[in-house]
């Protein structure tokens, strides 16, 4: 199933899509339904209620109340969840080989691939509180010239663990959303020889994007092999397919456990997939410009960049 966080009315709720033009209102449908639930006003809710409380929203689904019903055009989307913990890893190796010659165009520097990229997943945290979803406008960093999309697959975290096997990573994925990791390259550039990872190049406000949908890890066979495509203004930019993860999501999740606790509403970004972005291609964003990255079964995400 494919579940979205709706605000209609002055309410706020988990939907579920029941076609491309058709969402459940979950909480109604289960008012109607006489459930003893609040579960479905919120994801994070959802999600910690685990397999009972996707087979209470799989029976609402089945049983669908028109009452219940609304239209996706008349629905604002807001991001699924906002994360417990927000990570980005950068697992496709056509993305950075791409990356490292532009950056290497733009700097003069030249750029290798390090030998642990290939033996580890590499990953940042980054602002979990700067997500916006579908349909909103991503407002223009004044101190930021060169903004870029980035099309990433995300998963969300469903069940608490420490120190996961591969074998076992699959169980505690709740779902797969899209991310689109907005990036300012030239603040980026100005900061990674720092060392310490991106900072203002991908903090700042409504920078970060999820959704539209979480498409429930039961409708995806593991690893994920989801075709992925970023288009600008009706223009494709680019895209790929999943499978092309170095590092698929059962090996990030075992990483990062490693002795530390991953907790239900954790999103994990898997990077971009090759050309993905405009800097792979010789793009940048401008003002007006209005993105659409699509993920298969997952949907499409839409916005807008628009200046203070």
């Amino acid at each position: 199933m494919r579940l979205a966080t709706i605000r209609h009315e002055g309410r706020q709720f988990v939907a579920a899509a029941l076609d491309d033009e058709t969402l459940l209102d979950l909480d109604r449908a289960a008012h109607f339904a006489r459930y003893e639930t609040n579960s479905f006003r919120d994801m994070l809710a959802v999600i910690e209620e685990g397999d009972y409380g996707l087979e209470q929203a799989g029976h609402l689904i089945r049983r669908a109340d028109r009452r219940a019903m609304l239209k996706v055009a008349e629905a604002a989307f807001l991001p699924p969840l906002m994360p417990v913990q927000y990570r980005d890893c950068l697992v496709f190796e056509e993305h950075l080989k791409n990356s490292f010659a532009a950056a290497a165009a733009m700097t003069g520097r030249s750029f290798d691939i390090p030998s642990v990229w290939y033996d580890q997943p590499i990953y940042y945290k980054g602002n979990r509180m700067s997500f916006i979803g579908h349909g909103a406008d991503v407002i223009w960093p004044p101190y930021a010239e060169f903004l870029d999309i980035e099309l990433e697959l995300a998963v969300v975290v469903g069940t608490k663990g420490k120190d996961i096997s591969r074998d076992d990573a699959p169980g505690h994925i709740f779902g797969y959303t899209i991310l689109n990791d907005v990036s300012a390259r030239d603040a980026q550039m100005k900061e990674m020889p720092g060392q310490l990872g991106p900072a203002k190049g991908k903090d700042f406000d409504t920078g970060n994007i999820l959704g539209p949908y979480i498409l429930t890890a039961d409708e995806v066979e593991h690893p994920v092999a989801l075709d992925m495509e970023a288009r600008v203004n009706g223009e494709r930019w680019g895209g790929g397919n999943s499978r092309d993860m170095h590092h698929d999501f059962a090996a990030i999740l075992a990483h990062v456990s490693a002795g530390e606790t991953l907790y239900p509403g954790e999103v994990i970004g898997s990077g971009t997939v090759g050309t993905g972005c405009g800097l792979e291609t010789g793009r940048r964003l401008h003002p007006g410009d209005r993105f659409e990255l699509e993920i298969e079964g997952i949907g499409v995400l839409a916005n807008r960049i628009v200046r203070a």
